[in-house]
């Protein structure tokens, strides 16, 4: 895991202090080492976290042994080890996964990347062809943003900070990209908040050629349902990932594990056990009685891990927020941003890498929400036009039910997911803050929009890499550690998508096929439990004076920066203390922290 950077224009050699200021920007991401290779029209920057091959022969920017092409990469490739005996050809000259893409491409060109397991963005300088080759991983693990400068240089880093260190960049902020962190709490994957500062979506390659450039999808997510049985399900669940696991444990350093005492990183705590005799485990939990603490004590306890808790007490939240939010260089409203980072903070005075179950819920259907689309599905009312009608007039003279409402209101259960789920701004309050314009996200497929498959695909290309993985990757690297998501392994992630729905949840149960694969690993407790976040509601974090006091210096004063892109009148009828409160506040926080350059 580490940071990466790079200008190409012309006379890159006259650029040293732009480049090392985009790096010195990103020292969080890689404290180890800072290094730097320059050509007549390419200089490349790296910021090293040593996790794999820490001598110096894993260092970066690395050079191919042809001498010819050049990489920076970001991120972990899982069974590297199998792939370099694949290119057992190529003169290798440390054990590093970085050197193998550098043997890929020596065969393979561009065509590596159908080939590349794991987690990255990378960019490949080929100096023969003057050509800078990037790309990032299928699930967004990894970021990439990209912008012209005001020399018609094109720039690239790991984080929009480092772009904006350059000095070579103005940025202009995105109306669309606003409306959807509006709407939703965070800025699309397929967007930054600023119009002139791009990311390259998940799933995507670029090339730099001769000052054009050229984006294109290299992986789609499966579209179809297979056609399996629970027995054969659950075997292949169990066998693909433990493999997932296995490939994840491989590291230079010791790699433990968070552990919230859920089901998903229960699972994967029980199955690093098959491979590492003694593994550390962390856990966090609010000092209030619906921590899960307890739980993640029972599988410490089963499994004889070396358990890490930590316990938080609710304190000072406007200065934490103070410190932490710098680090996410867009607005960002999911509240357990703040718990994650204090996670990987404690995580990190012990280990260096560490294992997550995020991103379970997508795949094995484990939100509340997807049960209450499923049983939308099932109402007498969902596509039934007549008992609409019917609903309608009844409504107008007894309250009707949850169900009926909704079905009234949208046209199915895709339309709900995308305008009720996880919304927070609807369209006309959007309107009267001043944010007219909206942004719909491609997809890999066309979703069928009765599908709760094709909803758990949606959110896998827009909530997973536009909010999961950018908590996930900003609050880890802020505190110099790598994360690892095993559920996201390319086979095992496939494998899952393609599930039969029956298999992933019914009117009663949800994550069936986690629930029937991984049961007998989970303590009696563990297995009866649903879902639980970290538990303190907005409600109460604005109960503390800071807080207010904070709200007050950003929200209340029409001179503040974040009423440039919202009305100020408009925005003061929303400080109820509520959700739509907090997610102006950290609007506000944004356009304050990066006032300098707005």
């Amino acid at each position: 895991m580490c940071g990466i950077a790079g200008i190409v224009t012309t006379n890159a050699r006259n650029y040293k202090n732009e480049l090392q200021k985009m790096t010195d920007a990103m020292e969080h991401r890689g404290p180890d080492a800072a290094d730097y290779e320059f050509f007549d029209h390419a200089a490349l920057g790296h910021r090293r976290l040593s996790i794999i091959d820490l001598s110096e022969n894993g260092k970066q920017p690395m050079f191919s042994a042809s001498q010819k092409e050049c990489i920076v990469l970001n991120g972990e490739i899982y069974g590297y080890q199998d792939i370099k005996a694949q290119y057992s050809d190529y003169p290798y000259h440390g054990s590093s996964d970085t050197e193998v893409i550098l043997a890929m491409y020596q065969k393979k060109q561009q065509d590596l990347i159908f080939q590349l397991p794991g987690m990255f963005a990378f960019a490949i300088w080929d100096e023969e062809k003057q050509e800078l080759f990037c790309a990032r991983d299928r699930f967004g693990e990894k970021p990439f943003f990209y912008a012209t400068g005001k020399n018609n240089e094109f720039i690239f880093a790991s984080e929009i900070k480092a772009i904006l260190a350059s000095g070579l960049v103005h940025p202009e902020v995105n109306q669309e990209a606003l409306a959807h962190y509006l709407q939703y709490g965070y800025v699309n994957a397929y967007q930054s908040i600023y119009h002139n500062i791009h990311t390259l979506p998940p799933a995507h390659r670029m090339v730099w050629k001769e000052g054009r450039i050229s984006v294109s999808r290299y992986y789609s997510l499966p579209a179809k349902d297979s056609n399996i049985s629970l027995s054969e399900a659950k075997e292949q669940f169990v066998y693909l990932l433990k493999n997932a696991v296995k490939k994840q444990l491989i590291a230079d350093v010791e790699v433990g594990s968070f552990l919230s005492g859920g089901l998903d990183s229960s699972s994967i705590v029980a199955l690093v056990s098959e491979f590492l005799p003694k593994q550390t485990t962390i856990s966090f939990g609010y000092d209030h009685e619906n921590s899960e603490l307890k739980f993640a004590e029972e599988i410490a306890r089963k499994y004889s891990t070396n358990h890490i808790e930590i316990h938080e007490k609710k304190k000072d939240l406007a200065t934490s927020l103070l410190k932490v939010t710098p680090y996410l260089d867009e607005p960002f409203a999911d509240r357990s941003f703040i718990p994650h980072y204090e996670i990987c903070r404690a995580a990190r005075q012990n280990l260096t890498v560490v294992l997550s179950g995020d991103v379970g819920d997508e795949l094995f259907g484990g939100y509340n929400f997807y049960r209450a689309e499923n049983q939308l599905k099932q109402h007498f009312s969902y596509r039934n036009i007549i008992a609409k009608f019917g609903l309608r007039l009844y409504g107008n003279l007894r309250q009707i039910s949850y169900l009926s409402q909704k079905n009234i209101a949208h046209p199915h259960i895709l339309d709900f997911h995308q305008n009720t789920v996880r919304n927070t701004f609807s369209q006309e309050e959007r309107a009267m803050l001043g944010i007219s314009e909206n942004f719909l996200q491609p997809y890999s497929f066309t979703p069928n929009p009765d599908s709760l498959n094709d909803i758990m695909r949606v959110d896998l290309e827009k909530y997973v890499p536009g909010n999961m993985m950018v908590k996930s990757d900003r609050m880890a690297m802020a505190n110099s550690l790598e994360v690892r998501t095993p559920f996201l392994d390319h086979d095992f992630a496939e494998f899952c998508i393609g599930l039969p729905e029956q298999l992933k949840l019914n009117t009663e149960n949800d994550k069936i096929i986690l629930r029937e694969a991984m049961n007998s690993y989970w303590t009696e407790s563990i297995r009866k439990r649903r879902k639980q976040g970290f538990g303190m509601s907005v409600e109460s974090w604005f109960e503390e004076e800071s807080l207010i006091a904070l709200s007050n210096d950003l929200l209340k004063d029409p001179h503040q920066k974040v009423f440039q892109y919202i009305d100020y009148k408009a925005a003061q009828k929303f400080l109820q203390k509520d959700q739509k409160h907090w997610n102006l506040l950290q609007l506000a926080l944004w356009a304050h922290n990066n006032q300098s350059y707005l």
